[in-house]
């Protein structure tokens, strides 16, 4: 078994994993029919109230005059992207460096659509007003992502948003908002959904991140917009004849659980503390803006792996299924609050720690 297959095993055995909803599987279909009135009919490519209904109350929520179900947030924002780039005439958008569209996608909008991407920023950090007055060309639309997720969630300022949402109306620039996870940010700005859209011309967000829907996204804007993104989206192949099993979980969670998010946002803020007192254990950001936030440690991976798998055994807790390298020194894991964590014994965790930081130290004075 190799040291990775071994620290999924061990997180897989403990009574307590931190983060997230939940075990996703079957279960999380089977709890949303039991709801359910038999009677219910199924949605027929892209018409009727179960899929009709749930796209105006989410337009409502984020304050725009249409929206329309996705089966997946990638084929909805490169959809936007296109929308934008025909109006305009222009085949250039802009974006980070880690953007999903660029690391993710295998080069979907440029292999698909034969749009150019401007990447902004470095890699390190968000984009600020100052990267968008200083783009090097004419694009169609910038895309912004909230949170960045690539680099621990981070975000730009709210007043910073509504510089760069000003400025990019007053060149005709279209603004995206990739709002994977846009809910669990609100609990930060301390505003709405609405008010945050208000200063984007389209929209998209996701229904199995923080929601803990099985999957699907929303892609939100005016009625021409949202009129034109349906017929991308049969171009697609996004128009199934029914997609009623994504969208009946997306509403169930998303009743479930968007109050919950300001929870969230707290026990992360916890949890980052805890890390941040172990020997050479940084978040990153140092106090996360979201439920989400990277953890790093100055230790390669082979050598981290049996660590945390000694603490799993002893404490039953469980701090992640994986490693990420970042160089032959360093490693990192992400890190996303839910459901789960309000279940798990405050004397455990503190256990589970002292024994981290302890270990931390032992391991760093070794390799000294």
């Amino acid at each position: 078994m190799t040291p990775t297959n071994l620290l999924l095993e061990a997180f897989n055995c403990t009574t307590y994993p931190l983060g997230g909803h939940g075990k996703r599987n079957i279960h999380v279909l089977k709890q949303v029919l039991g709801q359910l009135d038999d009677s219910l009919e199924s949605d027929n490519y892209g018409t009727g109230p179960v899929i009709e209904d749930f796209q105006q109350k989410i337009a409502n929520i984020l304050g725009k005059e249409s929206a329309v179900f996705f089966p997946s947030g990638t084929m909805a924002q490169q959809i936007a992207l296109r929308i934008w780039c025909d109006q305009k005439g222009v085949k250039k958008v802009a974006y980070h460096p880690l953007s999903h569209l660029e690391i993710h996608e295998e080069d979907g909008l440029k292999e698909l659509h034969g749009i150019e991407p401007i990447l902004l920023a470095d890699k390190s950090r968000v984009i600020h007003l100052e990267d968008v007055l200083n783009m090097p060309e004419d694009v169609a639309c910038l895309l912004l992502e909230l949170p960045q997720r690539e680099i621990g969630g981070q975000l730009p300022e709210y007043d910073e948003l509504v510089a760069i949402s000003t400025y990019c109306r007053e060149k005709g620039i279209k603004l995206q908002l990739d709002g994977a996870r846009l809910f669990e940010v609100l609990p930060y700005y301390q505003k709405t959904a609405a008010e945050i859209c208000e200063l984007f011309d389209s929209v998209y967000v996701s229904f199995y991140k923080g929601i803990g829907g099985i999957a699907g996204a929303i892609l939100a804007g005016d009625e021409a917009f949202t009129k034109e993104s349906k017929v991308w989206k049969r171009r697609h192949g996004g128009d199934l004849i029914s997609l009623y099993p994504y969208i009946l979980s997306a509403d169930y969670y998303f009743d479930q659980r968007m109050n919950h998010f300001a929870k969230y946002y707290e026990e992360a803020k916890e949890l980052a503390g805890l890390y941040n007192q172990c020997h050479g254990v940084t978040t990153r950001p140092v106090v996360p803006v979201s439920n989400m936030f990277h953890v790093h440690y100055p230790l390669p991976k082979a050598q981290l792996e049996p660590i945390l798998v000694s603490i799993y055994e002893e404490t039953g807790i469980g701090l992640t299924h994986y490693l990420r390298e970042v160089d032959e020194t360093s490693c990192y894991y992400e890190v996303s609050i839910g459901d789960r964590y309000a279940g798990v014994p405050k004397a455990q965790l503190k256990q589970a720690f002292d024994l981290l930081n302890a270990k931390m130290k032992e391991a760093q004075l070794a390799g000294k």
